[in-house]
């Protein structure tokens, strides 16, 4: 599952409002998919840009995402590699192109449905669920680090009394 992370959410979040707003999509097209409109909102690269780097390799982003080699340094790894940066697995890459994860649809507002890949208001749907899922897992985590820090601060408290009384 994604790293939830602040960078990871704004860029699902902006996404969804790019495409939204008529930002060019298709899906068949590696610089206007799902990961392509990704990619255009983390990189400074355009579709055609994007489109360039992925022809480097054979099959669509999930076939990227599972075949790169870090250590040739194809040109399709620096999209990889920068989804991966912002809190991606290659599971993760595969689902959003392919709108499957089953936690972030069980997320979904009336419930659980399968949605289609390709269908720009289903992509705006699952990005912003994802986000959302991500945030709360974020805040959650933020939550019980706070918890933690101040049961250690009151047993560090307590210690120093119980010193004091010596």
């Amino acid at each position: 599952m994604a790293f939830p992370n602040l960078t990871l959410i704004e860029a699902l979040r902006t996404t969804a409002e790019r495409l939204r707003d008529g930002a060019y999509y298709a899906w068949g097209h590696h610089g206007a998919c799902n990961c392509g409109n990704l990619l255009q909102v983390v990189t400074s690269l355009n579709k055609e840009d994007i489109l360039q780097f992925a022809h480097t390799g054979i099959g669509e982003w999930t076939e990227l995402s599972d075949e790169y080699c870090a250590s040739t340094g194809t040109p399709a790894y620096p999209m990889i590699s920068k989804l991966e940066s912002i809190g991606l697995t290659n599971t993760d890459i595969h689902n959003l192109e392919y709108l499957e994860d089953r936690e972030v649809l069980k997320q979904l507002p009336g419930g659980f449905r399968w949605l289609k890949r390709n269908l720009r208001g289903d992509v705006i749907l699952y990005f912003e669920t994802f986000a959302t899922m991500l945030e709360d897992e974020l805040c959650c985590g933020l939550n019980l680090n706070c918890q933690t820090l101040t049961k250690s601060v009151g047993q560090i408290t307590q210690h120093f009394a119980e010193l004091e009384e010596v």
